[in-house]
């Protein structure tokens, strides 16, 4: 397996030693974007890691936030792309039909890039009803890392996110992370 984090503005610097990928937060809604988008994106691509972006994804207007986020989201050839589908601070969720069409919304727009659903244990389980992950499913779910408790295939597991977000790639290799994330 191989090891990597996630981060958002609450991390305006980290370190990529030991790294084969990093998940940059870039946008949420349509209106916010990570101020610290660019040195982030930087700072891992000079660490040598594959990078991806995730959009935290809010009720209504989907075509709209999709658009939004391919628009601010770096694009680079092997870059991954992730639609963040949890409660938002609000207490409401989009539901399983935005999450979908989200999905499919950042294929047709980016159709060269693999696109990830990002949820948490609870939302895979009790409110997802579709499934639907696009290319992948990176699953939070706080237990030893690349054992998350759930009956799906998976490609990234956020198994901590004490003192920053941690993730594992199910992978051999980061060169098979490499050429999975180039379709």
């Amino acid at each position: 397996m191989l090891r990597g984090i996630d981060v958002s503005s609450y991390q305006s610097t980290f370190h990529t030693d030991g790294l084969s990928f990093v998940f940059i937060k870039a946008t949420e809604g349509r209106s916010y974007v990570n101020p610290h988008l660019a040195s982030q994106t930087k700072l891992a691509r000079n660490g040598g890691c594959v990078v991806g972006f995730y959009h935290f994804l809010w009720p209504g207007n989907i075509t709209a936030q999709a658009e939004y986020f391919v628009s601010k989201a770096p694009e680079k050839a092997g870059d991954l792309l992730a639609v963040d589908w949890e409660t938002t601070g609000d207490g409401t969720h989009a539901s399983n039909a935005d999450k979908d069409h989200f999905i499919q919304e950042v294929k047709r727009l980016r159709p060269h890039h693999r696109v990830l659903l990002y949820t948490n244990r609870n939302f895979w389980l009790n409110v997802d009803t579709t499934s639907y992950a696009g290319d992948g499913l990176w699953i939070a779910d706080y237990v030893t890392a690349g054992h998350p408790r759930i009956q799906a295939k998976w490609r990234f597991h956020q198994y901590t996110d004490s003192p920053l977000d941690k993730d594992v790639a199910a992978f051999t290799s980061e060169s098979a992370l490499r050429d999975w994330a180039t379709p």
